[in-house]
């Protein structure tokens, strides 16, 4: 029996009369005998106190966790600070750290003002609850990461995310290193951040970083370098990449961050002196980290590739800024639908010709890019047709069959409408036009009077049949008088009160009719005023419109 305890009585075993060993102790004593084993069983240290917080009664646990304490010992002053001050205080529990392990206790009170605390090691738990909450931590910054790294599509947006992100959490500061693309024509670029910072600092490096910062080269060439200490006075050529005013003794970090079958860059986190290293967990996020990062660079270049060559081809598709041509007073309206690009399959052109110009408002199958090939074609198409023929109605016909002999036709499975038409000056005043109609709306022309009459040109789509049929009609256009020609885009736009409703031929007819009597330029700003009124700026479809009146005599 080793448990200390007030009132323990030891006295010698007798035997009874029939022989039999018996205790000749009282019953008392053998009961506290009793009471003080299952005590010293017990895996947490127990302790009794009086109302002068002493201590009476302490379990073998309390010998084996709190060798300082004892009976007699007085809790508010003793040696270990958590039980002192929770006793002091007259705090029901207590939690701290003693002789390296993590100790837990509670206060339960006793008959005739006496307690008693109850203290357990809780160390493994307490790590596995540290670990845990470092675990999510980790998992909730990844996340974090992940999200804010898949919305930097530029470049210059990625860097900045990637040598943000990491501070402070896994580093006091950050530095980002791009690679570029032809290491022999371009130096390498780099951002760096760091903790207090306003934000990212940028510039570019000679090659000479490489050798002056440990690790950078491995990591460029796609190796892990270790962790380990650093020290910047010991460095040159890293002016301006690190600021003066940087400790002069860091631990180092450098991860390559992987692209598509190149590194694309390398992080470097550094960990001031105040701060503990990297442990295996931290460079195992921050390898993860720096791969998520190579991931979204190469993603953000991508992304730029793409758009400048979309403005490239923006810039080659875009309906053409009209020429002023005699006699007549021509104008041009579009929108792309939907497409962070304005470039579509609804396109119009004016080509010189012979005594005239011809015109060309045309609406290819399908939206976006794709679309826009085929507008270029069709456009380019038409500027080289037209110097062997200028009649509407043959030059329909001989596109119809450029398109049909190009390579991919069959594949594509795209096609066109188009209203092709000729414009020359009337004696009288007035302009002689000539359509030819290719499957697309008809044209409408717009009396000074506000009658809108419709013009009957059919026809098949261009490109789309090897036996399609074409259609042609002459008007004369009188002074005053606007021909009005559009895409379907126009009359098919939905919005309304429950954004469904098509705009339809009424209503264009109504507004064409309302704008009576002005220009073509103003008579089209109109139209598409109404059209995006409508749909409430969420346009579905592309939308061209091309309108010619004589000129009046100056």
């Amino acid at each position: 029996m080793t448990s200390t305890r007030e009132g323990r009585v030891a006295g010698p075993a007798r035997r009874d009369e029939a022989g039999q060993g018996r205790s000749d102790r009282p019953e008392s004593a053998e009961s506290l005998d009793l009471a003080g084993e299952l005590l010293d069983g017990l895996a947490e240290a127990m302790l009794t106190v009086d109302g002068d917080g002493l201590v009476g009664t302490a379990n073998a646990a309390t010998r084996r966790l709190l060798p300082e304490v004892g009976p007699g010992t007085d809790l508010a002053t003793c040696a270990v600070p958590a039980l002192a001050t929770a006793t002091a205080a007259g705090h029901p529990q207590f939690e701290g750290e003693h002789r390296g392990r993590r100790l837990r206790g509670v206060r339960r009170a006793l008959p005739a003002g006496r307690w008693v605390w109850y203290v357990r090691d809780v160390t493994e738990e307490w790590a596995g609850s540290q670990a845990l909450l470092a675990e999510r931590r980790r998992t909730a910054f990844l996340a974090d990461a992940g999200r804010r790294l898949g919305l930097a599509l530029h470049r210059d947006q990625a860097l900045r995310a990637a040598a943000t992100l990491p501070v402070p959490y896994l580093a006091d500061l950050a530095l980002v290193v791009h690679l570029p693309p032809v290491p022999a024509e371009q130096r390498p670029h780099w951002v760096r951040y760091a903790e207090g910072q306003p934000g990212p600092v940028a510039g570019e490096s000679d090659w000479s970083l490489t050798a002056a910062l440990p690790g950078l080269a491995e990591a460029l060439d796609g190796g892990c370098p270790a962790p380990g200490p650093w020290s910047v006075a010991a460095q040159q050529d890293l002016d301006p990449v690190f600021a003066a005013d940087l400790d002069r003794e860091a631990t180092l970090l450098v991860s390559p961050m992987p692209g598509a079958g190149r590194t694309v860059g390398a992080l470097v986190l550094l960990r001031h002196p105040g701060r503990t290293g990297f442990d295996p967990r931290d460079v195992e996020l921050a390898r993860e980290f720096a791969a998520r990062a190579g991931a979204a660079l190469t993603m953000a270049e991508l992304y730029d590739e793409q758009a400048h060559l979309a403005r490239v081809l923006q810039n080659s598709l875009l309906p053409p800024e009209l020429p002023r041509v005699a006699g007549m007073e021509v104008a041009g309206g579009y929108r792309a639908a939907g497409d962070s690009l304005r470039i579509g399959g609804d396109f119009y052109d004016l080509l010189p010709s012979e005594g005239g110009v011809l015109f060309a408002l045309g609406d290819v199958c399908g939206k976006g890019v794709g679309a826009a090939v085929l507008t270029g074609r069709v456009r380019q198409s038409l500027q080289t047709l037209r110097l062997v023929e200028q009649q509407p109605l043959k030059l329909l016909r001989l596109l119809d069959r450029a398109l049909l002999d190009m390579p991919d036709a069959a594949r594509r499975s795209q096609f066109t409408t188009l209203l092709l038409g000729s414009l020359s000056q009337d004696p009288e005043g007035g302009l002689r036009v000539r359509v030819a109609g290719g499957g697309h709306p008809a044209p409408l022309v717009v009396d000074p009077d506000g009658t809108v009459t419709r013009v009957p040109v059919g026809g098949m789509p261009v490109g789309a049949l090897p036996e399609a049929r074409f259609t042609e009609v002459d008007l004369r256009l009188p002074p005053g008088a606007v021909l009005f020609t559009h895409t379907d885009g126009v009359t098919e736009a939905r919005g309304g009160p429950h954004g469904a409703e098509m705009f339809g031929e009424r209503r264009l007819h109504q507004a064409l009719a309302s704008g009576a009597g002005l220009p073509p330029s103003a008579l089209v700003e109109r139209v598409l005023r109404m059209v995006d009124e409508w749909s409430a700026g969420q346009r579905h479809d592309d939308v061209a419109m091309l309108a010619v009146t004589p000129r009046k005599p100056d």
